[in-house]
């Protein structure tokens, strides 16, 4: 179930690219955005059902005499989680007094927004004993194709579409990868800035010429293994992810 948010800034451009970066994520529904700390007020009495608000700080061109801080500091421990985004860093340490769950500094970024709300997600466990999730829904034309997690391949994002690489072949699937980072967590591994990849489905990396490239398929199927780019910046860090598990290669 999706975060509801509401948010508070009265600059409508930072407001507006925030609340693209919250739901560009997949697990935040914008239900409410405002400009002044009055009219989050009677958002927060109304029956929005929020999760978390995310504040500015100053708002000096609300027209009202309340800043966002004085908003928080008012609401102490009722009402939904806070995070602060601002271009202010002084309030960090009172904010974090305050119990603000997070503290976003502007120029927001997309990768920061999406760190934030995993955050948000994993202090939001659902109680009870809800399963953890072992497959997906991707589509196939007119048809929704179940596929089970551990035959994935890798998520690719190509031309503002997303597709998913399994054993049973390519499919529409319907969420950006930041949205599936922070639904699968570390079983589905950023290798590139459109590509996901199943790290425990890779069986071979290849090096040459200062590029790397990952084969990623079953070795219990026929399918020919998928070959996956593996950025510069991000070719360390998987290769140790690669060899944490295993023996026989020396790590220098």
């Amino acid at each position: 179930m999706n975060l509801r948010a509401l948010l508070l800034d009265d600059e409508p451009p930072a407001r507006d690219y925030l609340a693209e970066l919250l739901t560009d994520t997949g697990a935040v529904d914008v239900v409410a955005a405002v400009g002044t700390a009055r009219a989050a007020r009677e958002a927060l009495a109304g029956s929005l059902d929020l999760d978390v608000m995310f504040v500015d700080v100053q708002l000096m061109g609300s027209g009202g005499n309340e800043d966002g801080i004085d908003l928080v500091r008012s609401l102490g421990t009722q009402g939904p989680a806070v995070v602060l985004a601002t271009a202010h860093k002084q309030h960090a340490l009172e904010a974090f007094e305050l119990g603000v769950r997070d503290y976003l500094h502007k120029p927001f970024t997309r990768e920061r927004v999406a760190a934030c709300v995993r955050r948000l997600r994993e202090h939001r466990k659902p109680q009870g004993t809800t399963p953890p999730i072992s497959r997906i829904v991707a589509r196939q034309h007119r048809s929704l194709v179940f596929i089970e997690l551990d035959s994935v391949f890798a998520f690719e994002a190509d031309d503002r579409l997303t597709y998913v690489h399994a054993v049973e072949g390519k499919f529409d699937f319907d969420l950006p990868l930041s949205a599936i980072e922070t639904t699968f967590g570390e079983s589905i591994v950023r290798v590139h800035r459109n590509w996901l990849v199943n790290l425990a489905l890779v069986r071979q990396i290849e090096r040459g010429d200062g590029e790397t490239t990952l084969l990623i398929g079953s070795r219990t199927s026929n399918v020919p293994p998928l070959r996956v780019p593996v950025a510069r910046d991000r070719a360390a860090r998987v290769r140790e992810l690669l060899l944490a598990n295993a023996a026989g290669v020396r790590r220098a």
